[in-house]
């Protein structure tokens, strides 16, 4: 995991219209990127709701919200129209990003071996470094946690 603190590894992927998302292009305002394995699957889309309909106190607040899988553009249009999601899900098919993220490796499920996304979330600040890192997190409420760790710190950029 990247720690508080580190720079955030920058990346340009195509979003899920095929418009390019670079972090860089984000620089002055506070970000989760947020890692999940596959769309539309009961984890992933507990998780993506959760941003969902936090989406509102996130924006209120100046935060912007980008989901990456390994899953290919034509995977994320649907999803995001089927669950109305109003924020970016971004394509990183090869795991070139995720990796960077130390959020992509091997994983163990129902017997298989494969490489994957790790559910790993990280906040990153306005000049671009870590600011929260969250490891393994379960997407049950992961959105709110997120939110209040935020108002600790936004409160004192006031």
């Amino acid at each position: 995991m990247l720690d508080p603190g580190d720079p955030a590894p920058d990346f340009e992927l195509p979003d899920q219209d095929g418009e390019t998302v670079s972090l860089s292009s984000y620089r002055g305002e506070y970000v989760v990127v947020y890692f999940y394995p596959r769309a539309d699957t009961p984890g992933c889309t507990t998780e993506a709701c959760g941003f969902r309909d936090a989406y509102d106190e996130y924006a209120a607040r100046d935060v912007r919200v980008l989901g990456v899988s390994d899953d290919p553009v034509d995977d994320l249009a649907p999803f995001a129209a089927e669950y109305d999601l109003p924020f970016r899900l971004l394509s990183d098919e090869d795991g070139a990003v995720s990796t960077a993220y130390d959020s992509y490796g091997e994983k163990n499920m129902f017997g298989n071996t494969f490489d994957g996304v790790f559910r790993n979330t990280y906040v990153v600040g306005p000049e671009g470094d870590i600011v929260f890192a969250y490891e393994g997190v379960s997407p049950e409420g992961h959105a709110e946690q997120i939110l209040a760790d935020l108002d600790e710190v936004l409160d004192g950029d006031d």
